[in-house]
């Protein structure tokens, strides 16, 4: 790492997206989560500290608020205890950031990314079975899964799937830049939400996606998976302050599947 560093010569900031960052497989495998999860950031700060980089954007998650005791949830909330390793190493994270960068720093709390580029030239292609609602919506959409399966319909919710907030990828990609441009004039370490400051149950999401697309689909009910929480989305009001957000809860689905659809174009014209 350190070589590769020294090929780029000088560089202004550091966006750190590498992690794992599945809820389900953090609770099978904790050890793993721990270990990549937290070994990688060391390895970040000790880099920037060492080349002398001035920034820091780090993503962290919503489920470092583990079952929020509020909604809307703002960046002053107390943080509950973590629902799953991976939300508690994104707590850990945060904390080694804050402790050690009192300048130069910006975690943004992603809540939900769904969606693709509107080309629909890049998309989310999971390895395996998605463990996301959305790739596994679309796959189930376009016959590659047998059914969709939502887990749990005894949540305390008006339909009674759990609420999630939903941010379009490319809004989450303006928000980068918006962090590094701040930073480069305010240096002082910060936290920010990244949601729409709206939620939206499983089954309102699935409705949304039969309206844009025109599809209806096999849906199968089961349990609650461990470690999902009922009802989460953003108080967003800090971070628009510098932000626009662009698309809906439509535009990421529509855009999604014109994605999956052109994947597997793609798919058969290689065959």
């Amino acid at each position: 790492m350190e070589q590769l560093f020294l090929k780029l010569g000088q560089i202004i900031g550091i966006i750190h997206f590498a992690a794992l960052k599945s809820v389900n497989e953090s609770i099978k495998q904790p050890e793993l989560y721990y270990k990549n999860n937290l070994n990688s950031l060391k390895t970040i700060i000790n880099l920037k500290e060492k080349f002398n980089i001035p920034d820091l954007i780090f993503s962290s998650s919503a489920t470092v608020y583990g079952a929020a005791a509020q909604l809307l949830v703002s960046e002053d909330c107390n943080l509950e205890p973590p629902t799953s390793p991976y939300g508690e190493t994104k707590q850990l994270v945060e904390k080694m950031i804050i402790e050690q960068l009192e300048t130069g720093a910006i975690i943004l709390r992603y809540f939900n990314p769904v969606g693709a580029h509107p080309s629909g030239l890049i998309g989310e292609l999971p390895i395996g079975v998605p463990q996301n609602l959305i790739p596994y919506l679309t796959q189930t959409a376009i016959g590659q899964r047998d059914s969709l399966k939502v887990f749990g319909t005894d949540y305390n919710t008006p339909d009674g799937t759990y609420i999630r907030d939903y941010i379009h990828v490319v809004d989450l990609a303006k928000a980068h830049i918006a962090a590094l441009t701040r930073l480069l004039s305010n240096s002082k370490t910060d936290v920010y939400n990244i949601g729409t400051g709206t939620g939206n149950s499983v089954l309102e999401v699935i409705n949304t996606f039969e309206k844009v697309s025109g599809i209806d689909f096999p849906v199968k009910y089961t349990n609650r998976r461990d470690g999902d929480i009922e009802s989460i989305y953003a108080d967003c009001s800090k971070a628009s302050l510098t932000l626009n957000f662009k698309y809906t809860l439509e535009d990421a689905l529509r855009h999604t599947w014109q994605w999956e659809k052109g994947l597997h174009r793609t798919k058969a014209e290689a065959t």
